[in-house]
């Protein structure tokens, strides 16, 4: 049994780095080094994703448009070139924080409708994130389990060797991760330098071997007829090859770590979004040349046969060509650097899914307060890939759906996000541009939904979950005081500190007209409630409630005299409830006293009246003041007085 001291060393490390800030914890890291690191460090950060899925991507796309791969190929290409690019480096300018498309989107919607939105959009995240992390481990243990001297010590053993890597991996950020992106620069280069070799070597066999381009395009016109017909088959199935497109998402969320300019303000960094446009486009520009390259090669050069499930080369199509044409010790090395690059590759999806979720889910109240640390996050994350990874048995082709699926939603919101943008700052031909590839990822991400509805309903999967935990999440801590600092302008301090050696008292009350008689009115239906002598000063607070679906902010209170005579402290907030508790605890630690407030019992049904409060930041107002009073004071003799008449 766990001594005490032992559990708070536990709990201390654990939620080491928890604040009330609501910034993620890369934020954080990327805050404490301000001076950040150059834009090709950082791209290999990225890249670990992004690069990662050439150990895939060429075997998916074989099994999706067969000899057709390297045209549908070029058509993903084109798309990424001139449609993904572009509505990222916008994305890059309008949101230079980290915050990424989702954040451009959240400022378009208030109120419930803008929360839901953003969990949702959250829930496509998290499918996208979560699945780079089990796929990539699971097709670095398919380059184990293939390796010509390991398959017969390794093969069968798949699902735990795939666990094992994930543990692996949440170990690392357990322990720290300041050294990521030094891995991750290492890691990259090394890759990218074998797979040239790969390439080179492949694009050398094609060329001095004429018949192998003979046999490919007569198998073409006898399977597809004219060139017009491959082309418009192509663009039909290009979908199914969107795996490509990932990385982009990743690439604004490391935009934090970006080294920027001497004279670059918070508001506007422009060194690092020139740093991160040169990001984005460095690694969109290197992958594209490696995708046509590598579908080129092995759709040329691997029997059709190797690519099928069970087949040398499924998901694993260009290891397979270093070991045909280079020999077993090349491709041994290949297989070390890709299992590398694969396990590492979840580094880049862990640090993604640890920008995001703590970004917005305790701001909105629908995570755990200490959802803001890393470690306890990591843990959950670790989980939830283990609970995939079972699902899946391990298998990359059954969770290509679910990471397409993801990854287009992902970008078609950016899409949707920057052609908004561009309308509202009056630039007419990008809003044409933009509005023209929003079209052409929703087709895209529309046709993935049809021929692969599995991705889809992993996803509804991720929302409905991230839903329910959110609004228990919420509910649970509806009774929190909410509100992050307290500002009082001059005629509020002057209200506070002139009652400050006498009884202070607060009537609550609902501003309606805010005419003479509803004060006097209130005043005397308040005194006559509660006998108060008509000799004691009393003061007026009024909440305004802004947007109650709001968790967590600052309170400004003003003061203002009104009709000559009422001093009246008029605050804004989520909900009112928690505000009164917030202002009342303030004053009393300010004061030395414990105030009194007054209300007037609400009318209605209980019950209603808390659904009201839950979803509008009204309704049983006395009662839950209260209740919030108590669950932040435990010592009763100093809590502020509630009365109720």
């Amino acid at each position: 049994m766990a001594t005490p001291a032992r559990s708070s060393r536990l709990r201390a490390w654990m939620l080491e780095g928890l604040t009330a800030q609501t910034s993620s914890p890369a934020a954080k890291e990327a805050a404490a080094q301000p001076h950040g690191r150059p834009w090709w460090r950082v791209m290999c950060l990225t890249g670990l994703d992004y690069f990662s899925t050439l150990g895939y991507q060429p075997g998916i796309a074989f099994l999706a448009a067969g000899l057709l791969s390297p045209l549908a190929t070029i058509v993903l290409v084109l798309l990424t070139l001139f449609g993904a690019l572009p509505v990222y480096r916008r994305v890059a300018e309008e949101s230079p924080h980290g915050e990424g498309s989702i954040a451009m989107l959240e400022r378009l919607l208030t109120f419930w409708k803008g929360k839901l939105f953003v969990l949702t959009l959250l829930g496509f995240a998290a499918t996208d994130f979560l699945i780079t992390i089990t796929l990539s481990a699971a097709d670095a243990t398919a380059h184990m389990v293939e390796n010509p001297h390991l398959t017969s010590t390794l093969h069968g053993h798949e699902v735990l060797i795939t666990l094992v890597l994930i543990a692996l991996l949440g170990g690392v950020f357990l322990k720290g991760f300041s050294e990521a992106i030094g891995v991750a620069v290492v890691l990259v280069a090394t890759y990218l330098s074998l797979n040239v070799v790969v390439v080179a070597v492949g694009l050398w066999n094609v060329f001095t071997e004429p018949q192998v381009i003979t046999d490919w395009t007569t198998a073409l016109t006898a399977e597809h007829g004219n060139p017009f017909m491959m082309i418009a088959i192509a663009l039909v199935v290009f979908p199914k090859l969107a795996l490509g497109l990932s990385g982009f998402e990743t690439g604004v969320a490391v935009m934090p770590h970006v080294q920027g300019e001497p004279d670059d303000t918070e508001a506007r960094p422009a060194g690092r979004i020139r740093g991160a446009k040169k990001l984005l486009t460095t690694a969109a520009v290197i992958m594209s040349v490696f995708l046509i390259c590598s579908s080129l090669i092995t759709t040329l050069l691997i029997p059709a046969a190797a690519f099928q499930p069970g087949g040398e080369a499924n998901g694993r199509a260009l290891a397979y060509l270093a070991h045909e044409y280079l020999g077993s010790a090349f491709g041994t090395v290949y297989d070390i650097s890709t299992i590398l690059i694969l396990w590492f590759a979840g580094a880049s999806a862990m640090a993604g899914l640890l920008n995001l979720m703590p970004r917005y889910l305790p701001r909105y109240g629908m995570a755990p307060h200490w959802a803001r640390a890393l470690r306890p996050m990591v843990i959950v994350f670790t989980l939830i890939a283990f609970l995939v990874t079972w699902i899946f048995d391990a298998d990359v082709d059954a969770q290509g759906g679910a990471y397409a699926t993801g990854v287009l939603v992902l970008i078609t919101s950016a899409a949707v996000a920057v052609t908004i943008a561009a309308r509202r700052a009056g630039e007419r031909g990008w809003t044409i541009g933009f509005g023209i590839i929003s079209a052409v990822f929703i087709y895209t991400t529309a046709i993935n939904v049809v021929e692969r509805p599995d991705g889809v309903k992993i996803g509804a999967c991720f929302i409905g979950g991230i839903m329910a935990l959110s609004l228990l999440s919420r509910l649970a801590r509806v009774f929190e005081l909410r509100v992050t600092h307290i500002e009082f302008d001059d005629m509020a301090q002057r209200f506070v500190r002139d009652t400050a050696n006498r009884t202070i008292r607060f009537i609550a009350n609902e501003p309606d007209s805010r005419d003479k008689a509803e004060y006097r009115d209130k005043v005397q239906q308040i005194r006559a409630d509660n006998d108060i002598p008509a000799g004691d000063d009393v003061m007026f607070v009024e909440v305004t409630v802004l947007d109650a679906s709001e968790f967590e902010s600052g309170m400004r209170v003003r003061g203002e005299v009104l009709h000559g005579r009422y001093r009246v402290l008029t605050l804004e907030s989520s909900s009112i409830p928690n505000a009164l508790a917030a202002l009342l605890l303030h004053v009393r630690d300010e004061t030395g006293q414990r105030p009194h407030i007054y209300f007037e019992w609400t009318e209605g049904n209980p019950m209603a009246n808390f659904f009201r409060f839950f979803l509008f930041g009204q309704g049983e107002v006395a009662p839950v003041t209260r209740e919030v009073i108590r669950a932040a004071e435990p010592d009763r003799d100093r809590r502020p007085h509630v009365h109720a008449g």
